[in-house]
């Protein structure tokens, strides 16, 4: 038995799964700390289908924690970034293009040095000792705890980094460092700023996952426990220590990885309607679609693993409002208050969910609440909201072929029946819950993404070198050997580089290997 939990703005969704079984499913309000809502979810899940905590084999959570303290600037650590690429890259230095309410929010200092390797693995220039050195003791004057190091070309070669890695940390004991080779990709400057995001959060990662941890000693589960990951993979708890970053779009890819799963569709659309907003993404294969750009986060450009998704201000706790004869929805939200603030619970809001009722889409609380709202409004709103949901799915389109479309999330109730060519909106039974359920049946992933230089006639051998290493570090990471395929492979030949250069990203998935008699 697994259960998967997924803790979004609005609600946190519990499931207890046999296999591919759903045994039971829970949709409680998410709490200001999160951790007592899990908690909440657990118990009602046992009221729901008593179990014993012994017998769960695994627990798997997505959380919004560590998104949702970056967006608010809250709760980050001191933290600091170490570039090695002098005599390069001088005229950006770190943070350049960063919002100063978060440069303020981690007490932010940079530092450049020398180091370095051209895309082929040359050196730019040799790292410099007495340069990390002086970087150390400003450090501890300063009172840094997290660091966040980054090497030009470091996915080619990370020797500059974990050397200066080694430094510092000798200096430094207690100093958490972060590595740029093994958080983003290609790319200096967003790889940089996914790096130093990530240090700002190793902290609260630590007490987050002690939190989470607690929750399930409390109900009596002794289940290793894993956390969501961008790309709809889990990890355990010591890399969720190490890389929290790697969670932040977790929700929107559970979602997308339980509509998949309840559908049976494996390539489709999937809108994702939570409380706070609609997440639209594109399933290949059953994985979310990644992102081939960067993504800003918080307003800032990053370029690790993340979903190619599409958010809209429209869910179920979103206020409707009449704007002088055009009626509008959000982008605004009550969010987790709305069984307090909604009209059907009794509240003074009229939110997306009450015209759902209003319009006899759903029954959710008291609908005789809901007598006053005019019907006209009601169909002006959902209309709004179908026109919106619409434009989006169409943005997310990358070719003229109709594309299915999955409904999903709770607030999906304010979805039509149909989309335009993409024919009857498919529900699956348990959709109110899917991103738990995506959580639950999620696998181990492993990934390779850097510059190869191919010779002629070596092309096949150095794909399989990649697909291999794939394979190695989702072994390594927890899978069942066996059970480890390949899913994804893209290879790009960079032709303004000399030597034949490729860069080549190849993804492989396997089952979670579950110690026998663990429980």
């Amino acid at each position: 038995m697994r259960i998967g939990i997924d803790v979004g703005g609005t609600n946190t969704d519990a499931v207890l799964m046999d296999g591919t079984t759903v045994l039971a499913a829970v949709k409680t309000a998410t709490t200001r700390d999160v951790t007592s809502g899990i908690t909440t979810a657990l118990a009602e899940l046992k009221r729901r289908r008593a179990f014993d905590p012994v017998a769960v084999n695994a627990v798997m959570i997505g959380t919004t924690h560590f998104i949702n303290a970056l967006v608010e600037a809250d709760r980050l650590a001191p933290t600091a970034a170490v570039r090695l690429g002098l005599p390069s890259t001088a005229s950006l230095p770190p943070m350049v293009d960063w919002p100063q309410r978060l440069v303020d929010a981690i007490a932010g200092r940079a530092y450049l040095c020398h180091g370095g390797h051209e895309f082929d693995g040359r050196h730019i220039s040799e790292l410099r000792e007495d340069e990390i050195d002086r970087v150390a003791e400003d450090l501890d004057r300063h009172s840094i705890r997290s660091v966040a190091i980054s090497s030009v070309f470091s996915p080619v070669n990370a020797e500059f980094e974990q050397r200066a890695a080694e430094i510092l940390t000798a200096r430094l004991p207690g100093l958490a460092v972060s590595l740029s080779a093994e958080v983003g990709r290609m790319g200096l400057l967003e790889r940089e700023n996914a790096t130093i995001i990530n240090a700002s959060l190793r902290e609260l990662a630590g007490s987050i996952v002690d939190g989470l941890a607690g929750a399930l000693a409390g109900a009596g589960i002794r289940a290793p426990l894993y956390l969501s990951q961008n790309d709809g993979t889990l990890m355990d708890v010591d890399f969720a220590r190490r890389y929290p970053v790697a969670t932040f779009a977790s929700g929107p890819t559970n979602s997308m990885r339980g509509a998949a799963f309840l559908s049976g569709v494996d390539t489709c659309a999937v809108v994702d309607v939570g409380g706070t907003t609609s997440d639209i993404g594109v399933l290949q294969n059953g994985f979310p679609r990644e992102a081939t750009t960067e993504v800003s986060v918080a307003g800032i450009r990053t370029n690790f693993r993340m979903p190619d998704v599409l958010s809209l201000g429209i869910g179920g706790g979103s206020r409707v409002r009449d704007d002088g004869g055009t009626v509008t929805v959000g982008p605004d939200s009550v969010g987790y208050r709305l069984a307090e603030e909604a009209l059907v619970f009794g509240g003074s809001t009229i939110t997306a969910t009450d015209v759902a009722v209003a319009a006899g889409r759903a029954r959710i609380g008291d609908p005789g609440l809901v007598r006053q709202v005019d019907g006209k409004f009601a169909e002006a709103a959902l209309r709004r909201i179908a026109a919106d949901i619409a434009d989006a799915i169409e943005r997310m389109r990358t070719s003229p072929d109709p594309l299915p479309v999955v409904a999903v999330g709770g607030g999906s109730i304010l979805l039509p029946d149909e989309f335009g060519d993409a024919g009857p909106v498919h529900r699956p039974e348990h959709f109110a819950v899917a991103n738990a359920i995506g959580a639950a049946i999620a696998q181990i992933g492993g990934e390779v993404d850097r510059i190869f230089p191919v010779e002629p006639g070596r092309r096949r051998a150095v794909l399989d070198d990649a697909k291999q290493e794939a394979v190695d570090k989702a072994i390594a990471s927890g899978a069942k050997p066996g059970t480890v395929q390949v899913v994804e492979v893209d290879e790009v030949p960079l032709a303004y580089l000399p030597g034949n250069a490729t860069r080549i990203r190849v993804k492989a998935v396997g089952d979670l290997q579950v110690e026998a008699g663990r429980g």
